[in-house]
Parts: C-alpha cells; structure tokens; sequence
C-alpha cells in the first residue's frame, strides 16, 4: 500500500499539519481568506512527494559536502547543500544537516508563489521558515522543556529585520550533536542557513577529552547516520561553573566568526543553566535561571 502524508487543518483551525514519515510540520498564513486557503492548498500540493524526492538521494545527502561542487539534482536537496557548503572546507558536514530547515522553505516558497500573504511561517520541528510583510513581526519563545518551568525568554524579528530563518540544534534535540550544549538557536536569513550554523555552532560547544562527557559512535545507536562513527555527545555530567563558561566561550567564538562572516544574524547558547546571547536584536530577560533551552515557535502577535 502507497504511504500517503497527512494533511489536515489542527482542531483552531487556523494552522495546517502536515506529517510524512519523520517531516512534521505545522504551518500558519495571515491574508485573506481566498488567500490562506490557496497557500494551504499549495503546500499541500507540494508537501505530497517531497519525501520521496529527498530518499531518492538520501545516499549523496549523507555524504559529506563538498564546498566545491554539487551532485545533487532535486531543488530541497540543492537547498540543502547550499547552506552547508560554507563550512564543508572547514569540517565535517552533511547536507542533512540542514534538511528540517530547507524543507520549512520549500513550503513556504510553495504557499507564496500561490497567494499574496502578509505573514506566514512553516515550522517544522522548531526549525522555522517565516515571510513577513512591512508591520509584521514574530516572536518566538525560547521554552524549557515540557516538564520543566515554562518560558526562558523571548526573540522578536520584524519585518525589516534581514532574519527569515530560526533553527535550533544540540544534544536534546531530534538529530546527534558533537558537542554539549543543551540548545544552540540561531537567527539566519534562511532556515536552511540557520539550520546549518546552528549545528555548527552546538558542535563548537564543548570541551573535548572531558571525564563527566559520555559519548559514543554515531553508528552505534543509528546504523545509518550521516555521521558514521564519529563521537557524538550521549551524556553530560555536572561541570564547573569555569568550565561551562569555557564550553559556551568556544561556541560563542564560532557563533561570532559566522555573525562577522554574514551567515547568521544572531544566536543564543545554552548549557547547563547559562546562556550565552551574539547579537540578537530583541531578547528579554530569562524568567529562571534553573531552565533549560529548547527551541519553539512561541507566539505571532498583530
């Protein structure tokens, strides 16, 4: 039997889900209403098959990039590699690494070649792809995680902020992490851009040879992952208070580096109780110091 995606309108019947295999997404417009339903029936449109078309090159998208030329045929799958080649030359990276965000482009691309939306988002994930016209504004809230004490604090992009991309990456999230962060969230032009840095930057955060960090070959626990044997972060013990800053300082360094280079736009470091924040234009106070971070799309304010 032919697996077929799910797609249907959530019960406020405002946002759309759409749900394939390990893509899940949820997706909101702002327009008319002629208009939201034609950008809901073109991401539709293109979400049916998108999966397959990534599966037909899964072999070449765990492969690692190379930063000088592509072997890729399908559009995501460009995507896709386009936002990792700028680290390919410097380290290990996989086109995989920014799946979650060039799909969430991919839908909206599809939603707005179809209708004239003032704000829209695709969120896939936490890894989020936004369209905003002049006067909008999203706010995404950098949350704990469910059993734990609610909102961190807040990121707010206007629309004449460059950002249209928001990933999150690091050892609790959905993918294998090198490093120790709890959460690193990165603000990108893209969300194929921000996809990418953040793993980059969540892989910076560490301290290599440290006793308290449990590790183990990817390969291991996934016999298919793109990282092969490499070591990738399973556990992390209690550090010091000089050693978390020395782990977020590495990071930070990076995070920095990709700022001063044009690829992000700004990101915030989490591990163990502490954040470290690089340039984000609007970032309130955390509401505890115990949280820990993750990543979700929290509110669209008009």
């Amino acid at each position: 039997m032919k697996r077929r995606p799910q797609i249907a309108l959530l019960a406020d019947g405002r946002r759309l889900h759409l749900q394939d295999g390990p893509i899940d997404l949820i997706v909101e417009a702002k327009g008319t209403e002629a208009d939201v339903r034609a950008a809901y029936q073109a991401a539709a449109r293109r979400f049916a098959g998108l999966l397959d078309e990534l599966c037909e090159e899964l072999g070449e998208l765990r492969r690692a990039a190379d930063p000088r030329r592509c072997a890729l045929k399908g559009v995501v799958a460009r995507r896709m590699h386009a936002a990792v080649a700028p680290f390919a030359g410097d380290c290990f990276i996989t086109p995989m690494a920014a799946v979650a965000g060039s799909v969430a482009e991919e839908i909206l691309g599809a939603m707005l070649g179809a209708a004239r939306l003032t704000r829209a988002y695709v969120n896939n994930g936490g890894d989020i792809a936004l369209h905003l016209c002049d006067g909008e504004q999203f706010t995404v809230g950098l949350m704990d995680r469910p059993d734990g004490h609610g909102l961190l604090r807040t990121m707010m992009i206007h629309a004449d902020d460059a950002a249209r991309g928001i990933a999150t990456s690091g050892r609790h999230g959905r993918s294998f992490s090198l490093g120790i962060a709890d959460a690193v969230t990165v603000v990108a032009r893209t969300a194929s851009q921000a996809d990418a840095a953040a793993t980059i930057i969540a892989n910076a955060v560490d301290l290599p040879e440290h006793p308290a960090i449990v590790r183990r070959p990817a390969n291991e626990l996934q016999p298919d992952s793109d990282l092969g044997a490499r070591l990738v972060t399973r556990d992390v013990g209690e550090l010091s208070n000089r050693e978390i800053e020395d782990a977020l300082e590495s990071g930070s360094r990076r995070a920095h580096e990709l700022l001063a280079a044009g690829l992000i736009e700004g990101a915030a470091l989490r591990l163990q109780g502490e954040t470290v924040v690089v340039r984000v234009r609007t970032l309130e106070a955390p509401q505890s110091p115990e949280l820990h971070n993750r990543a979700l799309e929290n509110a669209m304010h008009d």
